[in-house]
């Protein structure tokens, strides 16, 4: 019998009963498990048992807490391989890019250790005779994290951690193509003794993302997907009077100057183009040559994608594996179609590969489109596969406009040896993360991801100081201690003297 991946409520497994989703082996294109989706219900039922375990995890002092996070990471180590398998059985990346996926996860996990120290506020004496002041920051309560496919583990990891390390309780409701991961992470974090309630787990697609943003009992949400949808989340959380944090697409740009190392731009546009299949929200999918340098970049780019190694993710010889679903592939597969009728030149295919015994998978090869120019759809909307469009342009200045003209302000990158380059383009670009000869600059997990435009939606980046800013709320304290001195009511404003 196919196996239920169930939900995790109040510490236990709660496997449904009235809808079940498919998924599937991107690999081989067949079911691999079923998984339980619930709704308002189950949101409901999450939302009490959170709300149950909240005032205790809410007391529990900071570095009590941050000790359960330590034994969790110790357990995430020890059973990374088990993970690392399950992100690749479901979505299809190779295995070195889940176990990457997974230590970037643990990243966070190893900050949010540190919460203690994040959590002091800030003390003043004598703000007035004999008054004083100071502030703290505090839990905001039931929380909950929507995230999506292509990160299984990490994004949900850039999440929970730092919102139960803050005295949150918490409901993931990870993506129904591929739950394992998000599963057994609420497994670990019991068994490093979470209490029941403080991680809940519940599957589904719009009517369990709804029920999160109308419950009254959530009091912020954080999401990670499309901009159609970040932008509906945000809309609906607010108006139901949450804190929302809602990241969205990217179109990331990488420019490739006229004096860049043009081989190393190259193997940087295949790993930021083609790894887990261009299904990242940091993927570079348009290279900009400037000034002539076209020509010689598509030299180098063709035969490294043509030789692109395209297989399942648990083969070792494998570089790029299947894109998650079905539906997905036709819809990647559609834009390659849209690009050739738009006019723009396809020097690389990848719409015919055929593996042999493999013939049900999800695989599209990779793709490279040259002279794409700014008015094509391919240019102007995020695909999510492996497809590279290379637009060639005159100048440094013509690069930056067109990059900031772009609805999207995710991650962007140039390649060049010119610092005084380099220093203008960080400063003018308006883009939230911006990587010099780093074709992928995701933060550390001590800074914060997000983007700008309409690639983040809200005020709060995720992880580091922004995420510890997100999921707690600052109280001031002005105190006085009477001395015996009353000199009777005062009905002026406040001021300290």
């Amino acid at each position: 019998m196919t196996a239920t991946i169930p939900h995790i409520i109040g510490g236990k497994a709660v496997p449904g009963a009235a809808s079940f989703g498919t998924v599937y082996n991107p690999a081989t294109g067949t079911e691999a498990a079923r998984v339980a989706l619930g709704g308002a219900s189950e949101i409901d039922a999450a939302v009490q048992a959170a709300r149950s375990a909240l005032p205790g995890w809410a007391s529990t002092p900071p570095v009590v807490r941050a000790r359960v996070l330590f034994r969790f990471r110790e357990l995430v180590e020890r059973h990374a391989d088990e993970i690392v398998r399950m992100i690749t059985d479901e979505h299809g990346k190779v295995l070195s890019d889940a176990k990457g996926e997974l230590q970037r996860g643990l990243e966070v996990v190893e900050f949010a250790c540190g919460i203690p120290h994040l959590l002091k506020g800030d003390f003043s004496e004598n703000v007035g005779t004999n008054v004083d002041s100071h502030s703290i920051r505090q839990p905001l309560g039931v929380v909950a994290g929507i995230t999506p496919f292509n990160f299984p583990a990490m994004v949900p990891m850039w999440m929970f951690p730092v919102a139960i390390a803050c005295g949150n309780t918490f409901i993931l409701k990870p993506s129904e193509r591929d739950p394992s991961a998000g599963v057994r992470l609420g497994e670990l974090l019991l068994e490093a003794g979470l209490p029941p309630g403080v991680f809940n787990v519940v599957h589904g697609g719009k009517d369990a993302v709804d029920a999160i943003l109308e419950h009254p009992g959530i009091a912020a949400v954080s999401f990670v997907g499309s901009t159609p949808i970040a932008e509906y989340v945000y809309r609906v959380g607010t108006a139901h009077g949450k804190r929302v944090q809602a990241l969205g697409g990217a179109k990331n740009h990488m420019v490739v100057m006229p004096d860049a190392d043009l081989d190393q731009a190259a193997d940087a546009l295949m790993g930021a183009g083609y790894g887990s299949a261009g299904e990242r929200c940091m993927a570079i999918s348009v290279a900009v040559a400037v000034g002539g340098v076209g020509d010689a970049l598509i030299e180098r780019l063709a035969p490294r994608v043509r030789a692109l190694k395209v297989g399942p993710g648990t083969d070792p010889e494998s570089e790029m594996g299947p894109l998650v679903t079905r539906q997905h592939l036709d819809k990647v597969r559609g834009y390659v179609d849209e690009g050739v009728r738009e006019g723009a030149n396809l020097v690389v295919d990848g719409r015919d590969i055929r593996l042999q015994g493999y013939e049900n998978g999800f695989y599209l090869g990779g793709c490279l489109f040259d002279e794409v120019k700014p008015e094509m759809k391919i240019y102007q909307e995020e695909i999510f596969g492996p497809v590279l469009s290379v637009v060639r342009l005159p100048d440094f200045d013509s690069s930056v406009d067109l990059i900031n003209r772009h609805e999207y302000g995710n991650g962007v990158a140039i390649f060049t040896r010119d610092g005084d380059a380099a220093r203008t383009f960080a400063n003018r670009i308006q883009v939230g993360m911006v990587g010099v000869n780093v074709p992928i600059p995701v933060p550390m997990a001590f800074h914060s991801f997000g983007g700008w435009k309409r690639s983040l939606f809200g005020d709060h980046a995720v992880h580091g100081p922004e995420g510890v800013h997100f999921y707690t709320r600052l109280k001031t304290v002005t105190s006085r201690w009477p001395t015996g001195i009353r000199k009777g009511a005062e009905f002026t404003m406040p001021v300290m003297r």
